[in-house]
C-alpha cells in the first residue's frame, strides 16, 4: 500500500472525528439540578433521574481505524495523527457504553484513574489530593483567608474580560457566548469562550479564568490551527486533556492566580471521583463536596461532572477531573526536566498546538527543521525563559527540603543556634 500524504491525512482527520463530541453526548438536561436541590432542601434527596442514550459511533469508530492504518507511525507527525486518530475512537467507544460499567474503562484509558500507581515517583494522584487538602485544611474558615465573593454575573464578567481577550488575541478575534446549559463556569473552543449564563464570579475568577481558559486552551487551539503543515494540532484530542489541563492549572499558579479554594477544588474532585469509582452514589459524593465548604449549587455541579455519562448509584465515573493534577504534576516535572537539560526550547512545543507531554519531544525535530512553527500566542509567564527559570530551579531545589522533619519550635531553635554563632563571630 502507498503511502498517503501527510497534508490528504491531516485534512481528513478533522471529518471523522468530528461526530465524537464527548462533553456536548454527556451533558444533563436542564432542571435536574433544581429537582434535586429541592429534595435535598427538603430531608428526601433522592438520586437524579438522568436517562442518557449510548451513542452509536461504530461507523466513525471504523473510519479511524481505516485511517490509522494509512498513517506512517514511523514519522513523528504520522504518529500523531495516529495517536490522536486512536484516542477519539477511545473516546467513541466510551460514549457507546454509556451507562454502562465499561464507561468508566474507556474513560481511565483517556484520563486515567486517581489510584494509578506512578511506581518510578511511587506515588498516585489520590496521595497528592490528599496531600493538597491535609496542608490547606487548618488556613480555612479562619479570619486570615477570607472567603471570596462571587457577585459578578455573567454579563458583567464577560464585559470585563472581552477587552482582555482582544488585547492578546486582535479585536474581536475571540468571542464570549452565554450558555445556560453548561455544567462547568467556562469553557474554551478555538474561537470563542462559553460561560455559564447563570454563573456568579468573584475578583478572583477574573484572572484565574482569563490565564486557564484564554490564554492556554484558546492559545494552544489557536496556534496548532495556523499550523500550515499539521492543522490537526489544533484539535482538542481526548488525549491531550491531561496536558492541556495542566499547563492551564500551572499558569495559575505562576501568575499568583489560584486561590487555596480553587487548589483545593481540584484536589477535592480527584477525590470524590475515586469515591465514586469505590461505590459512593451520586448523594454521598455531593454530600462530601457541601462538607468540604462548597455552596449546594457547585456541590451539585461538581458532582454532576464526575457522574456525567456513569451510573449514579456509584461504582463508576467519568474520569476527567483527575486529569487536572495528573497534569498538573506532570508539566511542571516536564518544564524542570527541560531547564534541568538545557532543553528551553520544549516550553515553546507545550504552547505550539494541543500535544501530549511526549509529543513536545516527540514533535521536537519537525520544529528544529522549521516544518513546524513556533507558537504565536504565548503567555508572558511561560514567554520569558529567565524567570520561568528561575521558577523552576527555585521549585527543583525546595522539593529536596524534608518539611517532615521540622515543625515550627525545631524551625526557631535552629534559627537562634544561627544567630548565637553569628553574635560570637
Amino acid at each position: 500500500m502507498s503511502a498517503v500524504p501527510l497534508s490528504e491525512l491531516d485534512a481528513a482527520l478533522p471529518g471523522l472525528a468530528r461526530k465524537i463530541r464527548v462533553l456536548e453526548a454527556l451533558a444533563w438536561p436542564e432542571g435536574v439540578e433544581q429537582d434535586f436541590l429541592a429534595q435535598w432542601r427538603a430531608g428526601n434527596a433522592q438520586l437524579p433521574r438522568v436517562e442518557l442514550q449510548p451513542r452509536e459511533h461504530s461507523a466513525d469508530i471504523a473510519a479511524l481505524q481505516a485511517f490509522i492504518g494509512k498513517c506512517d507511525q514511523g514519522h513523528p507527525a504520522g504518529r500523531f495523527l495516529a495517536m490522536t486518530a486512536h484516542s477519539y475512537a477511545t473516546a467513541g467507544r466510551m460514549l457507546g457504553a454509556i451507562g454502562t460499567p465499561a464507561f468508566t474503562g474507556y474513560s481511565a484509558a483517556l484520563y486515567r484513574r486517581p489510584d494509578f500507581y506512578y511506581p518510578r515517583q511511587k506515588l498516585t494522584m489520590l496521595d497528592a489530593a490528599r496531600f493538597f487538602l491535609k496542608t490547606t485544611d487548618a488556613l480555612l474558615g479562619g479570619d486570615q483567608i477570607p472567603p471570596s465573593e462571587a457577585d459578578i454575573p455573567a454579563e458583567e464578567f464577560a464585559a470585563w474580560m472581552q477587552p482582555e481577550l482582544d488585547r492578546f488575541f486582535g479585536a474581536q478575534r475571540i468571542r464570549i457566548v452565554l450558555d445556560p446549559a453548561l455544567a462547568a463556569k467556562a469553557i474554551a473552543g478555538t474561537s470563542r469562550i462559553r460561560l455559564r449564563a447563570s454563573a456568579l464570579f468573584s475578583e478572583l475568577d477574573k484572572q484565574q479564568l482569563l490565564q486557564h481558559e484564554a490564554f492556554v486552551h484558546v492559545a494552544t487551539a489557536q496556534n496548532g490551527a495556523n499550523q500550515a503543515n499539521l492543522k490537526c494540532l489544533g484539535l482538542g484530542a481526548p488525549r491531550t486533556t491531561q496536558t492541556q489541563e495542566g499547563i492551564a492549572t500551572l499558569a495559575e499558579l505562576f501568575t499568583g492566580s489560584m486561590d487555596i479554594n480553587r487548589l483545593r477544588r481540584v484536589a477535592l474532585r480527584v477525590i470524590a471521583v475515586q469515591q465514586a469509582l469505590d461505590g459512593a452514589d451520586f448523594i454521598q459524593v455531593f454530600e462530601g463536596f457541601v462538607q468540604a465548604g462548597q455552596s449546594p449549587e457547585e456541590s451539585f455541579r461538581s458532582t454532576q461532572r464526575i457522574f456525567r455519562g456513569a451510573d449514579v448509584r456509584g461504582g463508576s465515573a467519568f474520569t476527567k477531573d483527575a486529569a487536572y493534577l495528573t497534569g498538573l504534576l506532570g508539566v511542571h516535572t516536564l518544564l524542570r526536566v527541560a531547564i534541568r537539560d538545557n532543553r528551553p526550547e520544549l516550553v515553546g512545543h507545550l504552547f505550539a498546538g494541543r500535544l501530549s507531554l511526549a509529543d513536545t519531544v516527540r514533535l521536537a525535530p519537525l520544529f528544529e527543521s522549521g516544518w513546524l512553527q513556533a507558537p504565536t500566542y504565548v503567555p508572558a509567564w511561560a514567554s520569558d525563559m529567565r524567570r520561568l527559570a528561575a521558577n523552576l530551579a527555585f521549585s527543583a531545589f525546595i522539593a529536596r527540603i524534608k518539611l517532615d522533619v521540622l515543625d515550627l519550635k525545631v524551625f526557631m531553635a535552629f534559627a537562634d543556634e544561627h544567630e548565637d554563632n553569628a553574635s560570637e563571630d
